[in-house]
């Protein structure tokens, strides 16, 4: 499995959507795993902690930003506020 691939799927998922609007994890869970998309959730949390991290997206909780350090629960991504003209 590849992180690339993940981190690849999250990225070009949130620029699509644009700016001011979220996806759901599992999209691109589902955009780099197709069918089998489901056991891999964990992956894709990691990548977006990682994104995160390196400032490319931020991850929503209750539609605000939330520290990638420590979060729990339903989680959204974005691009970052700044990415957002």
């Amino acid at each position: 499995m590849s992180e690339d691939l993940i981190e690849s799927a999250i990225l070009d998922l949130v620029e699509k959507r644009g700016a001011s609007k979220s996806i759901c994890p599992s999209e691109a869970a589902k955009a780099a795993f197709g069918d089998n998309w489901n056991g891999h959730m964990r992956h894709v949390r990691a990548a977006a902690v990682h994104l995160a991290r390196q400032g490319k997206v931020t991850i929503l909780r209750k539609g605000k930003p939330a520290d990638p350090e420590n979060f729990k629960g339903v989680y959204r991504l974005s691009l970052p506020a700044a990415d957002v003209d």
